[in-house]
């Protein structure tokens, strides 16, 4: 198929919502699929308010008219509610086109963490931004009920798949990243923001050494209250990897996020996790004797970190192994809502005659 994405998370962003969707395209593309992405770095953009490293679309409602045009999609994707996804959807509602969506952020309540907006507006938009879609793809069950509580409909799942190579135990010839630091470490990975729950786990009376990878707004805040905890900034690739599979516990303390694909991250290097009873975390933890819930969204995470040091780590690792990213591909493919045949050929065809209509009456006149 030509499958069309619009996305406003893309490269060099680095977050879950990227990770997944270039390593799903990759794998697509790999499965004979011909993906044309429309992202921000194709645009000019502006710094978004409060977050500067995220970078915000402008202009984009002809040029991604222009795409769809040149690109003629037999399925379109809008992964994203920033700008990219809101012009993707008009031209998709306006040209009667199906297309599907997801659900990567719980973003009311992100935004009620950093502006003073409540809660029932951010849902109420993202209600009128999904209604259309003929499927809203969600990573979990517990995202599934949270969204049809609130009123959405059309909900399908979408798994998450791990890189269980490029995420692996660390072996005995392989150097300590955290050599030199007092033992155990409790690694947290990710935005340094509020919407992240950070100090959750800054917060925390526990033994040896608090580390933190990543970078954000918050970052220099919380280096200066907690000059105890080691920040290391921004990581990727092999040296990410390394500081998963050095952990002796990774904690995620987040309240926001839908899935949380460093979860799988810290357990394919066969380290354990600690996190709270959140979307996500519940339903990958129960029963994977590879991380404990806190007792509650707000208590119980200093005893969840303590327990997960007890878990074996090849048993953590063995439970990460059955995520794969083909599965994750294959599963995103299923969920799409071609256009049926023949209509689609007769669409574009139409769409075709009458641009060459419009381009013709200046001349005539």
């Amino acid at each position: 198929m030509r499958i069309m994405v619009v996305t406003d998370a893309w490269e060099p962003q680095v977050n879950g919502v990227v990770r997944t969707l270039t390593r799903v395209i990759k794998e697509m593309r790999e499965m004979g699929h011909s993906v044309e992405v429309i992202s921000p770095d194709q645009f000019k953009t502006f710094p978004l308010p409060t977050y500067a490293e995220i970078k915000v679309a402008v202009g984009t409602y002809e040029p991604v008219q222009e795409r769809f045009k040149a690109f003629e999609p037999e399925a379109i994707h809008i992964a994203t509610e920033g700008p990219l996804g809101l012009a993707a959807r008009r031209i998709c509602v306006e040209w009667k086109l199906p297309f599907t969506t997801s659900y990567h952020t719980r973003f009311p309540e992100y935004v009620s963490a950093r502006l003073p907006l409540p809660l029932a507006a951010g849902y109420a938009y993202m209600k009128w931004f999904h209604k259309p879609s003929g499927r809203l793809m969600v990573a979990t069950p517990t995202m599934r009920d949270e969204l049809e509580h609130h009123g959405f409909r059309n909900i399908t799942a979408w798994s998450r798949g791990v890189d269980t190579e490029a995420f692996r135990p660390r072996a005995k010839d392989e150097c300590d990243v955290y050599e030199g630091l007092a033992r155990p470490v409790f690694l947290s990975v990710g935005r340094v923001a509020v919407e992240k729950n950070i100090e959750a786990f800054l917060g925390l009376d526990l033994p040896g050494t608090k580390v933190v990878v990543g970078d954000g707004p918050q970052t220099e805040e919380l280096k200066a209250k907690y000059p105890e905890v080691e920040f290391r900034g921004f990581k990727m690739g092999d040296e990410l990897a390394a500081h998963f599979a050095c952990a002796d516990v990774f904690v995620f303390p987040s309240l926001t996020d839908t899935f949380g694909l460093v979860i799988l991250e810290a357990m394919a290097t066969g380290t354990p996790v600690a996190a709270y009873p959140a979307p996500g975390p519940i339903d990958i933890i129960p029963g994977s004797n590879a991380g404990v819930l806190a007792g509650s969204a707000t208590e119980g995470l200093r005893e969840a970190c303590l327990e997960a040091l007890k878990l074996d780590r090849k048993q953590v690792r063995a439970f990460a192994e059955g995520f794969s990213w083909r599965a994750c591909a294959e599963d995103f493919v299923r969920n799409l809502q071609p256009y049926p045949e023949p209509e689609k050929t007769r669409f574009w065809r139409r769409l075709r005659r009458l641009a060459r209509v419009r381009r013709r009456r200046p001349e005539a006149a």
